[in-house]
């Protein structure tokens, strides 16, 4: 099988890069990834030298690009996207261009030839519940604009099986966690800071609740879907590990042996969703997945990775405001 992966430098696609040559060393794969804020060509150093493996430097937002890198493959996995609910408040405009533009181009491009696409998309589409847990047929209430984003891309990909006949698949997933995660995110945030010693700002009370998966987790149920997941459908991916973002702080804190008192309460951002929670019976009972890794063993690796592997988070961290697009 020849794989396009889009975004596949940032956190899950390079994760889920990796997996693919430790399932089928002997398949083919195009990655492109347009270099911005989450990417980081060391998420798969140990593979650039692999004869089986081609690096783009480009953007799911250049049609050409796309459709030539398209011609050559079999199945596309989009996991490209902007994706951090903080900057599509600060500037909307850059999710509309990747997570929207970006995906009409595949499908464009798709309705032309006869490929496959599995589409990441996120728990966020489905917005702040109280006490439900969303299937796959729960309403869209996006909150953000990039869950709004992420949400017309769904109903892009709809219409298009719909209208075209598309073979697309969607997956959505909770929040991810592991090694090489960008460092705005709220896990390996935490372990930045408190490494430093420096105060770890908390939204609102801390009580925001999200159910947290494993990398590992998540891309091995993404093999499920291309290998038994059918045409047109949509898979919610969730561990049934929902926590609150408190906990979390005071379960790395313990883990690293520092002090709570590093923990500042900030002002709560705009349309800040309260709790996430997906049913992911479709995905185990139809494609046979399930989780393999128990949440407090991971996220001890997690953060005795970070801890071990200082110097790939901090200049990463430092450098990320600075970073460009490649062009």
């Amino acid at each position: 099988m020849k794989f396009l992966i889009t975004g596949g430098l940032g956190f899950i696609g390079s994760n889920f890069i990796k997996k693919i040559f430790n399932y089928f060393p002997e398949c083919s794969v195009i990655n492109i990834d347009a270099g911005l804020y989450g990417s980081n060509e060391k998420n798969l150093e140990e593979i650039n030298n692999n004869k089986n493996y081609e690096l783009i430097k480009g953007n799911i937002t250049d049609f050409k690009l796309m459709e030539k890198a398209i011609a050559k493959s079999d199945i596309v996995i989009n996991f490209a996207a902007e994706s951090f609910v903080d900057r599509s408040i600060a500037n909307t405009k850059p999710f509309l261009d990747s997570n929207v533009i970006g995906t009409y181009n595949i499908l464009e491009i798709l309705k032309e030839k006869n490929k496959k696409l599995i589409h990441i998309s996120t728990d966020e589409v489905f917005g702040s519940l109280q006490t439900d847990s969303a299937d796959e047929l729960f309403r869209f209430n996006p909150s953000s604009p990039y869950a709004s984003s992420k949400a017309c891309a769904e109903l892009l990909i709809n219409s298009y099986n719909v209208t075209y006949d598309l073979d697309c698949k969607i997956t959505r997933c909770t929040n991810n966690y592991g090694s090489h995660q960008f460092p705005e995110k709220l896990i390996p945030k935490t372990i930045l800071l408190a490494q430093k010693n420096e105060k770890i700002p908390i939204y609102g009370s801390g009580k925001n609740i999200r159910d947290w998966i494993f990398v590992d987790d998540h891309c091995n149920a993404i093999f499920k879907v291309i290998e038994k997941g059918k045409k047109g459908q949509s898979y919610n991916i969730s561990a049934n590990n929902e926590i609150d973002n408190m906990t979390i702080v005071k379960k790395i804190l313990g883990l690293m042996n520092k002090s709570e008192d590093l923990i500042e309460f900030v002002e709560d951002r705009p349309g800040h969703d309260f709790r996430y929670s997906m049913n992911s019976t479709k995905i185990r009972n139809e494609l046979g997945w399930k989780e393999l890794v128990n949440f407090d063993e991971a996220i001890e690796k997690t953060v005795n990775w970070y801890v071990n592997n200082e110097n790939w988070w901090t200049n990463l961290s430092q450098t990320v405001q600075n970073k460009k697009p490649w062009k």
